[in-house]
């Protein structure tokens, strides 16, 4: 028992320790802006993987045995909700038409052009075990990017405007892919018609709406439970810790309910920043928004390192060795597939988008548009949780298509973090060149989505009044978000005040207390 104990030990000891070394890898590498924990972790884990190969003879490069429940129940929760709770929502609802453009329109143009792709390329190559579920499946898993990743790259002072629109269109991305994903898993495809489209269609949108809808309903009533007992007046701790379990509440009672529990957390995370979060002590609001942060970011590395282990994982390459140019093309295919996927709905989009617009500021020029081309064309973490999800439910990867698509899946996440991550920054310095005054004059908080200071759907009138001050040098966003119109943005914060915020809190409707933390925070922030 002890022997089988110590055994097990040892591995986790081995693999915290490589979660170590990533952080401060990634820290000694960060003034370079060319390396992200995302490649560093990924790096590691290749070298380790090789390490272990050699080790072992050949027979396995793992540390841990992977499990499914791990990656879906433990993992991609805290990234999904980390970025809900830490989105700027002033920013995502100013450019909340366009985003919804690129994250879903775009995402069902891209998931159509992928499926169709791989079903006229992989029908030809013989491919077996291949049906018409899992061409449409893998239409979902590549149309899904790494906003993480892209955010790495992406600089919020220098590029405000793409920022905005690449970290909205990626959380959108992210969630329409996974709704997408369980609309195609949930009906039989074998015969397809009028009716089974009808049925997609509509366990798209139930997916989406009811999911939805269990994210926000979970967050007010954590922002109502704390609001109506405020634990901050006797531990700080109880508010921390229910905002924690409530989070993580929310997802698993999708699961329970078979809806998009991703997108569920989601909305969970953007609900309770906007009203939760400013609930609770000053001091619990430092706590919660750093444990989110760190639990994302921990998960986020955790993903990247076994990825790089699992590339070497000796018995996926052994079902497809026979036929190693198979799945070389197979790769690349899925690469091109990408790319033109991409391309097929950033331009047109764009150019849709612009004939809305009434001032030349406003619109997106073509070397933005190449930006946000490229940034969006890495894939991470959602791309792996689908892949293996899809392509591991039978028969693990003895299969000889489920194994070609698991190793190609990684080839793809492998190649797309690394070489269009590293070559993202250089291209955006070549197509938007930076403006210091530019960037010094649009924000003086750190640029960060993790910061402390980061503006929740407020602070408009400071905004406004930094912009005033330098009008001939104003950007794009900054026009956009100085220029008075009713928008989205606008009837929501009239609702919002009028109604949601006296009953769920949020900030300026806070619980007063005489000589505590938040009457201290109150005064802080108005």
């Amino acid at each position: 028992m002890l022997s089988s104990g110590h055994s097990s030990v040892v591995p986790i000891n081995l693999f915290v320790a490589l979660l170590c070394a990533c952080i401060v890898i990634g820290h000694l590498l960060e003034e370079q802006r060319w390396m992200n924990e995302s490649i560093t972790a990924l790096a590691v884990g290749l070298c380790t993987g090789v390490v272990i190969l050699l080790t072992t003879g050949g027979k396995s490069s793992h540390l841990l045995v992977f499990s499914e429940d791990l990656f879906f129940i433990y993992l991609l929760p805290p990234i999904i909700f980390n970025a809900g709770f830490q989105v700027k929502k002033k920013q995502f609802f100013r450019n909340f038409m366009t985003i919804m453009l690129f994250g879903a329109v775009g995402t069902l143009i891209s998931t159509a052009i992928i499926s169709i792709g791989a079903t006229h390329f992989f029908k030809k190559m013989n491919i077996s075990s291949l049906r018409i579920g899992d061409y449409l499946a893998i239409g979902a898993i590549f149309s899904a990017t790494d906003s993480v990743c892209t955010l790495q790259v992406l600089n919020q002072d220098e590029t405000p405007l793409l920022y905005s629109l690449v970290f909205g269109e990626g959380v959108v991305n992210d969630a329409t892919s996974v709704v997408l994903f369980h609309a195609i898993q949930s009906i039989d495809l074998s015969h397809i018609n009028s009716s089974i489209a009808a049925e997609f269609l509509g366990n798209f949108l139930y997916l989406f709406i009811s999911s939805t809808i269990l994210g926000v309903l979970t967050g007010l009533l954590s922002a109502y439970i704390i609001k109506k007992l405020y634990f901050g007046r006797h531990s700080t701790d109880r508010e921390v810790a229910l905002m924690i379990l409530m989070a993580y509440l929310s997802y698993m009672l999708a699961e329970l309910f078979y809806l998009s529990a991703i997108l569920t957390v989601f909305f969970c995370g953007i609900v309770m920043s906007h009203y939760t979060w400013h609930n609770v002590t000053e001091s619990s609001r430092i706590t919660t928004k750093h444990a989110f942060a760190t639990w994302s970011f921990v998960a986020e590395i955790f993903i990247f390192l076994y990825v790089g282990m699992d590339a070497l994982d000796i018995e996926k390459w052994k079902v497809v060795s026979d036929s190693p140019g198979t799945s070389i093309m197979v790769s690349s295919i899925l690469l091109g597939l990408v790319l033109v996927g991409r391309a097929a709905f950033v331009f047109p989009l764009s150019f849709l988008s612009n004939l809305t617009k009434k001032f030349p500021y406003e619109k997106i020029d073509i070397k933005q548009q190449v930006t946000i081309w490229w940034a969006g064309l890495m894939r991470g973490a959602v791309s792996m949780a689908l892949a293996y999800n899809q392509f591991t439910r039978s028969g693990h990867t003895h299969l000889h298509g489920n194994a070609i698509m698991i190793t190609s899946t990684i080839t793809v996440v492998l190649f797309s973090t690394v070489v269009f991550g590293l070559m993202t920054k250089p291209l955006v310095r070549i197509l938007l060149p930076s403006q210091k005054h530019t960037a010094s004059m649009l924000s003086s908080e750190p640029s960060s989505p993790k910061s402390f200071a980061v503006p929740l759907l407020n602070r408009q009138d400071s905004e406004d009044n930094q912009a005033s001050h330098n009008m001939p040098r104003r950007t794009s966003l900054r026009m956009l978000l100085s220029t008075p119109s009713h928008t989205v943005h606008h009837y929501w914060r009239k609702f919002d005040n009028s109604f949601m915020r006296p009953v769920f809190g949020g900030r300026g409707f806070v619980p007063f207390v005489p000589c505590s933390p938040t009457d201290q925070s109150v005064h802080q922030w108005q």
